[in-house]
């Protein structure tokens, strides 16, 4: 019997090893592995880029898609004692072949995979995504297929709280008080910046659209107002999702001249180019 993907949700939930991670993200689930039944059928080869935990993943694996996972497993509860062995341990029991992530090298082959996703991964980056998604694109098989989502930087929280004089990048208490080296979100992503990402990394836009997998932190009192309201705001809502296509003949593109690289930083600063 073909498993459906509510069950798959039921025994990745049955068998993780961490009680309470995943029980309130039911719908993100189901809006992930829906976004990727739209482009891919089972045994296709996906890699989860940043994958943590591997939840998400685990639905995949157990729909019949061949996937493979990344991560360096660093988080702070990621070390934990005890914790990376029970994700490792994890991943080994649901079938899904993860490589710890121990230097820069991707230890993938090229023109290997039909999807790469890159879930809450993005945000985190201190440096220009530039570099690394090139060199995850080069894994994509011909027209494979980047699945990105991110934080909206302008949701409706957002622009309550800087309307008011608070922050929209993360609470300054947990960038403040944070254990070492900082972990959390260095950049958050509006529209715009994914439509100019795809078309700098040479991509044919499929899927572009708002989303709620944010859902869970807001109060039931305040659910109704907010649902409401980002029905009529789309773009007001917690998170954008991204997929899209390498266009024929694609070839990766890292650098600009200096000219072409003079005329986007001297709009930044005073120094003329």
């Amino acid at each position: 019997m073909k498993m459906t993907t509510e069950k798959a949700i039921q025994l990745v939930r049955e068998r993780f090893p961490f009680e309470g991670y995943i029980l309130a993200a039911k719908d993100v689930f189901l809006d992930i592995e829906k976004t990727v039944l739209r482009y891919l059928q089972p045994g296709s080869k996906i890699l989860d880029f940043g994958c943590g935990p591997c939840d998400k993943t685990a639905v995949l694996q157990l729909l019949g898609f061949k996937c493979s996972a990344y991560d360096d497993l660093q988080d702070y509860w990621h070390k934990i004692k005890g914790n990376r062995e029970k994700i490792l341990a994890f991943t080994k029991d649901i079938g899904i072949d993860f490589k710890l992530a121990i230097d820069e090298t991707l230890p993938f082959e090229k023109n290997y995979f039909d999807m790469i996703m890159m879930h809450s991964v993005l945000e985190h980056l201190h440096d220009s995504p530039r570099d690394l998604l090139n060199d995850l694109l080069e894994l994509l098989k011909p027209e494979g297929l980047l699945f990105v989502i991110v934080p909206n930087l302008v949701n409706v929280r957002k622009r309550i709280d800087v309307f008011f004089g608070k922050t929209n990048l993360p609470s300054f208490e947990s960038y403040y008080w944070f254990p070492g080296h900082w972990r959390g979100h260095i950049r958050e992503y509006t529209k715009d910046d994914l439509v100019k990402l795809a078309k700098y990394l040479n991509l044919e836009i499929l899927e572009l659209r708002s989303c709620h997998h944010m859902l869970r932190k807001i109060s039931t009192f305040v659910k109704p107002f907010y649902l409401a309201l980002t029905k009529i705001f789309t773009g007001w809502r917690d998170s954008w999702l991204l997929v899209a296509k390498k266009k024929p003949g694609w070839v990766a593109r890292k650098s600009l001249s200096k000219d072409e690289l003079g005329r986007i930083l001297e709009k930044y600063t005073s120094i003329e180019y």
